[in-house]
């Protein structure tokens, strides 16, 4: 596995995963990230998943299963938005609610980097953040993400309208 770290590692997504994936997209706190409005059934994530090999140039997107040392899926991380021309792609991550604080979505970004730099050639990766999430603001900047704005009420939450903070990686 070329995607490791000490105590992290990636790795691709597998039919296994239905049952880690079904509570991971219907967690509603974290829908209003993703633009998910509705929850998905099983029958979808499985159709899903036997999609999943299809390469990045064809889908224009990728998701890593985050593991830790007890191959215990943990997270998962998202390129997505890969334009191959302008060599870009947005990156998501998200961690189940117990395994936060662990430093997984640290080492996931700290893995997934150098795999978008030297394997697919991108000249950048973004992202964007609720800008109350200071966790995650601090987890981006810390891997050499610089804050180039924010969207005013840009976000529609079960609290009202958050700014998002964008933020990007030139490689």
């Amino acid at each position: 596995m070329f995607l490791k770290s000490d105590h992290t590692y990636l790795r691709a997504l597998e039919p296994a995963d239905l049952d880690f994936l079904y509570p991971l997209e219907n967690d509603t706190s974290v829908w209003h990230v993703g633009n998910t409005v509705a929850p998905y059934s099983r029958a979808v994530l499985a159709q899903y998943l036997e999609n999943a090999a299809l390469d990045i140039y064809t889908v224009r997107q990728l998701r890593l299963v985050i593991c830790n040392n007890s191959h215990e899926a943990v997270g998962a991380v998202d390129l997505y938005d890969f334009d191959p021309l302008h060599r870009r792609a947005g990156i998501g991550i998200v961690v189940v609610a117990s395994q936060r604080r662990n430093g997984h979505a640290a080492e996931a970004l700290q893995l997934l980097l150098p795999y978008c730099r030297h394997t697919l050639h991108l000249h950048q990766v973004y992202c964007s953040v609720k800008a109350t999430n200071t966790a995650s603001i601090n987890l981006f900047r810390k891997s050499g993400f610089t804050e180039i704005g924010v969207r005013k009420s840009w976000l529609l939450t079960p609290d009202g309208w958050n700014d998002a903070v964008e933020m990007q990686l030139l490689f």
